[in-house]
């Protein structure tokens, strides 16, 4: 299972011990999304109950570092949240941060891109920053 969703109050720990005992057994689960969805005592829980195979992280409920239980598996492979480190995405981010200034001094089309301001805690609303969020 690859997951691929935002962290929301709806989404934190989605993938909890309930939805792991769902899967078919030996499943595999990957998440390149966001740290707060899986619930990683589940997921270490139902790893060593084999109901999980693998898992392949690229984010952690606390970043950086990430859970130091994860490094005693074998079968938890663990990247840090570099998913989109590519020189295409990260130029094309660089890009649209660009264009949504241009935009925003321009006084024009402003909002239209969505460009990530801010580091830890909450993120910012539409309501408090309406020309950086979309």
């Amino acid at each position: 299972m690859s997951l691929h969703c935002p962290a929301t109050p709806e989404t934190t720990n989605l993938m909890n011990a309930e939805r792991f005992a769902q899967l078919p057994a030996g499943a595999v689960i990957v998440n390149t999304a966001r740290g707060a969805l899986v619930d990683e005592t589940a997921l270490l829980e139902a790893l060593a109950q084999g109901q999980i195979s693998a898992a392949g992280l690229d984010c952690f409920q606390t970043e950086p570092g990430g859970n130091p239980a994860f490094a005693a598996h074998d079968t938890i492979f663990m990247l840090p949240h570099i998913g989109s480190a590519t020189r295409k995405t990260r130029d094309a981010m660089g890009f649209r941060a660009l264009d949504n200034l241009d935009a925003f001094f321009a006084g024009t089309d402003a909002g239209r891109f969505a460009v990530t301001l801010y580091s830890g805690g909450a993120a910012p609303s539409a309501q408090a920053f309406p020309h950086l969020c979309v």
